[in-house]
């Protein structure tokens, strides 16, 4: 499961702690990491270990495979710092920040003043029919045909279509935006991550220029007008927050919808649960958020600490891997189990003062693609003869879905 380290390391990381781990190797593989390599990460891997591929380009981290020591990082400001943490402007030699994620208070609480209430969940829930309206078009490409490409025909389209509505965005650029994404968030190639960096921070820059010299009525141009300390945002910061909604709009649901539909198309009584009692949806998607959370975020050492024992020293990379975290047996009941009466907390959309900014979206957008499938389609299954491939990463996923029905 895991490689143990031979080479040298820092003096302070003990050599019993210290693995390469294949769940961050950013490969693809028809075995399903969710029911097996982090079951077995769980029973082998001490509460901390030093992983040396944890971050893309193979650097090093720590990860914590334990919910409750996650919780208290995520919860102390004072010993970590998300300043520079996903190394998007650093990569290219600048040092603007990823708005909000990036920012330490007390800056967040400030921008977080200015974006709370454009995300707030009666904003979002105005958007509900829009939503249903790109899911509910999408399907009927495919409903009479019995059978789709999930991930080409719905999870690549369908949340990027309403991310690129509310910036105001063109839609026939996807394909290009889409190819961007992929270099920046599913690549170990260093030199292509930055290219793909410098492709859209180049463009968004275009974008906001327009809106800077003919106004329109989307979200860009409200960034334009938002405050900090009583002075209009930066350009930087501009930047930084449409980066943000850009890097997180056009993958995260994407990809939590891939491991969603992989697991409902495999396991028929939790599709029908849903499909006889659609009201069960909301609880449905909380639970799957907790067992299949795609991302690895980190926070930063901001000084010399320890962490179940382990020095940590200043720079170091801490992860939040919500997989592992997801599925820890110490925190969760059973958490191979996917439950819909389950109910517990989760912190796949973050917790404390950094919870995801864009979290009633995206809940609102998984509620309304299980709704739309489970109401309108029959049973669905995997496509006969096809095995799913599972990418091993930062955000993990699955690279195409097939499914097919009886019309």
């Amino acid at each position: 499961m895991a490689t143990v380290i031979e080479t040298a390391l820092p003096d302070h990381v003990p050599p019993e702690r210290a693995f390469t781990l294949p769940l961050f190797s950013r490969v693809a593989t028809y075995e399903n990491p969710f029911e097996t390599l982090i079951p077995q990460m769980h029973a082998e891997l001490p509460d901390i270990s030093y992983v040396t591929n944890i971050f893309p380009g193979d650097q090093p981290g720590w990860l914590l495979t334990r919910a409750e020591d996650v919780q208290t990082m995520l919860r102390d400001g004072e010993n970590f710092t998300k300043k520079g943490m996903g190394q998007w402007s650093q990569s290219i030699g600048e040092d603007w920040l990823v708005i909000p994620t990036e920012a330490d208070p007390p800056m967040h609480g400030e921008y977080r003043k200015a974006l709370n209430t454009h995300f707030a969940p009666q904003k979002m829930f105005a958007l509900k029919s829009q939503i249903k309206e790109r899911a509910s078009v999408l399907v009927a490409t495919f409903k009479g045909r019995g059978s789709c490409d999930f991930v080409g025909e719905f999870s690549e389209k369908y949340p990027i279509n309403i991310v690129l509505d509310l910036l105001g965005l063109p839609q026939d650029r996807m394909p290009e935006f889409l190819i961007w994404e992929k270099d920046m968030l599913h690549t170990n190639d260093w030199e292509v991550r930055c290219n793909a960096v410098r492709k859209v921070k180049d463009y968004l820059l275009e974008e906001i220029e327009v809106r800077r010299k003919d106004p329109r009525d989307d979200y860009i141009t409200k960034v334009l007008g938002f405050e900090f300390e009583g002075r209009l945002w930066n350009n930087d910061e501009v930047l930084g927050h449409c980066f943000n909604l850009y890097l997180g709009g056009l993958d995260t649901v994407t990809s939590l919808l891939g491991l969603i539909f992989q697991f409902l198309a495999t396991h028929p009584d939790h599709q029908n649960q849903l499909r006889n009692d659609p009201s069960l949806i909301v609880v449905a998607v909380e639970e799957f958020l907790r067992a299949f959370a795609p991302v690895t975020a980190f926070r930063i050492a901001a000084k010399e600490i320890e962490i179940c024992g382990q020095k940590i020293m200043p720079g170091e990379y801490i992860s939040l891997c919500t997989p592992v975290v997801g599925r820890d047996p110490s925190f969760y009941e059973n958490p191979q189990d996917i439950r819909f009466d389950r109910k517990a907390a989760h912190m796949s959309l973050g917790t404390g003062i950094h919870k995801c900014l864009g979290m009633h979206l995206a809940r609102l957008e998984l509620q309304t693609a299980v709704e739309e499938f489970v109401t309108t389609l029959p049973e669905f299954r995997l496509k006969d003869g096809f095995r799913t491939p599972f990418y091993l990463g930062n955000v993990m996923h699955v690279q195409a879905l097939e499914l097919q029905w009886d019309k």
